[in-house]
């Protein structure tokens, strides 16, 4: 079993959402890169990143704090990460700056062909991601 911890971004700080909802979050640190090396010192064997105000605004928002995320891993484990990424460009960047892994959300049920694209521009890394909420896959930041 691979167990996947996982740090939402909003604002640049590391937080957690009550019920999904923006309004209602939890500073847990304002310093996502030493939460990013405490997690690899203990020994997580992968990231998950979500740019949550990403997520919501459709496109890219904590790209500094991700940045900083990928810097102080530096390679030492996979990093995953989804929220606000609805175009090739983008998900090029994060690639090119040291993401390994895209997930694709909200665009994989709204643009299927770009979903396709991405699988076809970017083998082996990208990862559909899809959240539920009442019985319903959940899109838009799961507005």
């Amino acid at each position: 079993m691979l167990i996947i911890p996982a740090i939402d971004l909003k604002d640049g700080k590391c937080v957690r959402l009550k019920q999904g909802l923006m309004e209602e979050s939890t500073i847990f640190s304002e310093n996502p890169g030493e939460i990013a090396k405490q997690w690899t010192d203990l020994g997580a064997r992968r990231l998950h990143l979500v740019d949550l105000n990403g997520a919501f605004a459709g496109k890219p928002v904590n790209e500094s704090a991700i940045k900083a995320i990928v810097k102080e891993v530096d390679g030492a484990i996979p990093i995953q990460l989804g929220g606000g990424i609805r175009n090739l460009d983008t998900v090029e960047k994060y690639l090119n700056n040291g993401v390994d892994y895209i997930i694709i959300g909200t665009a994989a049920v709204k643009n299927p062909g770009f979903l396709h694209e991405a699988c076809y521009a970017f083998p082996g890394q990208i990862i559909v991601g899809l959240d539920a909420k009442e019985g319903e896959v959940a899109i838009d930041g799961w507005a």
